[in-house]
């Protein structure tokens, strides 16, 4: 019965990071507070705990990176046309929409990526809920371990 709450806490831990849809960084507080809470319990909780926190912290690790590629491009894009010397700026603004910039193509394609790695994000979480309801250790891909 005891393993049965250790793998109760440990999906709960995993599902709690869906509460950032709700609470800003809820996907950091959430997994933190019932980690700490629980991490004395047993070791599958804490490994459970562990993996989760590294996870979200991996995947804002690899937001901000493809933010810092993904928002020049489309700064570029959007400024290809503007002259800054001009001082009848708002008077020579043109945006052409039916020739679009091949660097928002190549901004466009690493946002599509990043719509990708949000839903494997989703999945990943799902199936570690599943694997610690299972009572099972769950490793997420890509997760650098930032708490051992």
């Amino acid at each position: 019965m005891e393993q049965n709450n250790h793998n109760t806490i440990a999906t709960f831990i995993h599902l709690s990071t869906f509460s950032r849809f709700f609470i800003p960084f809820g996907n950091f507080i959430g997994p933190i507070i019932l980690w700490a809470a629980n991490k004395d319990k047993s070791e599958f909780i804490d490994a459970h705990g562990k993996q989760a926190i590294n996870f979200q912290i991996s995947i804002l690790l690899y937001a901000i990176i493809i933010g810092m590629v993904t928002i020049p491009f489309f700064a570029f894009s959007l400024l290809e046309n503007l002259h800054f010397l001009d001082f009848n700026l708002f008077d020579t603004i043109q945006f052409n929409i039916t020739k679009p910039s091949s660097l928002l193509y190549i901004g466009g394609s690493i946002g599509i990526l990043a719509f990708i790695g949000f839903l494997l994000e989703l999945l990943f979480i799902i199936t570690a809920s599943l694997k610690a309801r299972d009572g099972n250790i769950y490793h997420y891909p890509l997760t650098i371990n930032f708490l051992k």
